[in-house]
């Protein structure tokens, strides 16, 4: 039947996320308001074999997909009419099904869903003002959360920014946390995908480039390990890329006042003596000072387009935690929250929408929830939700659907 073309296996197990257990008649409920099943259909009967008795053809399709899932491993029989996620189950990634959004927790300002972001943007009734997110890099080892290789990066997240960009406001922004180390196959060379990326995004979705930020991680480990230091022809990478994009240059939302870095003690002291104490002109002439500059207080330094932020994150620790206590997966991205943070202050207003449609740990949910901003963040993976909702315990209006024996 057309109206139960979309009830698979994975809308079946959807349900039991969160749940120590669910009976059929909790199930079959579940799955009529996840999938929007007509009554009539969740009432057909229909004759089934060579004795041709009639069966409920919805709940014939679920118990057989039910059986699937149970030999697969996934599912497990409690008693009789009553089934659970299996143990093992519990320890896998387990991806969102398709056209299936679950709220896995939220809070006052925001919430995470477990879904694909395909799933959810196309359908947003309201404008966004920053979409901050660090896509899955184009690595040539595939990870377990999923990642397209080179060749078809671009066609692979461009369909997923696209509705995106077309909820953005006027001068609303996209910015991108991409890898460095990304490399021709076979080769010490580095891969250009970042700057075909940049044209596609450009060409194809009318984004405007705003500049190149680049987030230097002190901490970060050495690496490309094989070219910098098995073949020795490169030097150790101290930093990746941050591109940030908006769709109407003119009228682009942003203010370097908030996010202002804090003035050292040597240059208050240098402000209170009067600033510079003479004239000079320096570079032949292209910069010069006088007398008096820089001597009127300020709330802080602009800050400069090379932002040195640590990988390692106490906010995170607490899911990380979490999910070491409780067998689950840790998602491997390292981004700190005070990144996310820095672009949520320069590039949004107290109340905006801020969105991710790669969540992992959260962080720009995150990022938003503690400077006051809206935040709506998609997840594919249900493990990763549901350690991260820890980080968001203390805000006000949590809640969280996903945790179940976890707990």
């Amino acid at each position: 039947m057309e109206d139960l073309k979309n009830l698979s296996a994975e809308a079946v197990m959807a349900p039991f996320v969160g749940r120590d257990t669910l009976t059929n008649r909790e199930l079959f409920q579940q799955l009529a308001l996840q999938l929007d099943i007509p009554e009539a259909a969740l009432e057909a009967r229909a004759p089934v074999g060579k004795a041709g008795k009639a069966y409920n053809l919805f709940e014939r399709r679920v118990r057989w997909h039910q059986q699937t899932l149970k030999h697969l491993g996934v599912l497990e029989r409690v008693e009789r009419g009553t089934w659970r996620l299996s143990g093992e189950a519990k320890k896998e990634l387990t991806p969102a099904p398709r056209r299936a959004v679950l709220l896995a927790f939220s809070t006052d300002l925001g919430c995470a869903l477990w879904a694909n972001a395909e799933d959810v943007f196309s359908g947003l009734g309201e404008q966004i003002t920053l979409a901050f997110t660090s896509p899955p890099y184009p690595l040539a080892k595939q990870r377990a959360y999923g990642n397209a290789d080179q060749a078809s990066y671009i066609d692979w997240l461009l369909p997923i920014l696209e509705p995106i960009v077309a909820h953005l406001r006027p001068g609303g922004n996209v910015v991108l946390n991409l890898g460095n180390d990304i490399f021709e196959p076979g080769s010490p060379a580095r891969s250009l995908y970042l700057e075909r990326l940049t044209l596609a995004l450009h060409d194809k979705l009318g984004l405007h480039l705003m500049e190149r930020f680049v987030w230097h991680n002190p901490t970060k480990p050495p690496g490309p390990v094989q070219w910098a230091s098995i073949r020795r022809v490169h030097h150790n990478t101290a930093y990746e890329h941050v591109l940030w994009f908006t769709n109407e240059p003119a009228l682009v939302i942003a203010d370097n006042r908030r996010c202002l870095r804090e003035h050292t003690d040597k240059h208050r002291r240098f402000m209170d003596a009067g600033g510079v104490q003479q004239y000079a002109r320096y570079a032949g002439g292209a910069y010069t000072v006088r007398e008096g500059s820089f001597s009127a207080p300020t709330d802080g330094a602009i800050a400069r387009n090379v932002l040195t932020i640590p990988h390692r994150d106490p906010d995170q620790q607490p899911a990380r935690d979490f999910a070491a206590r409780h067998g689950l997966p840790a998602h491997p991205a390292l981004m700190p929250v005070r990144l996310a943070e820095h672009f949520v202050r320069f590039l949004s207003e107290v109340g905006d929408l801020i969105v991710d449609p790669f969540g992992g740990w959260a962080t720009t949910g995150r990022g938003a929830e503690l400077h006051g901003r809206r935040w709506l963040v998609t997840e594919r993976c249900r493990e990763y939700l549901i350690a991260a909702a820890q980080r968001f315990r203390g805000a006000p209006g949590f809640e969280t659907s996903m945790e179940g024996t976890y707990a």
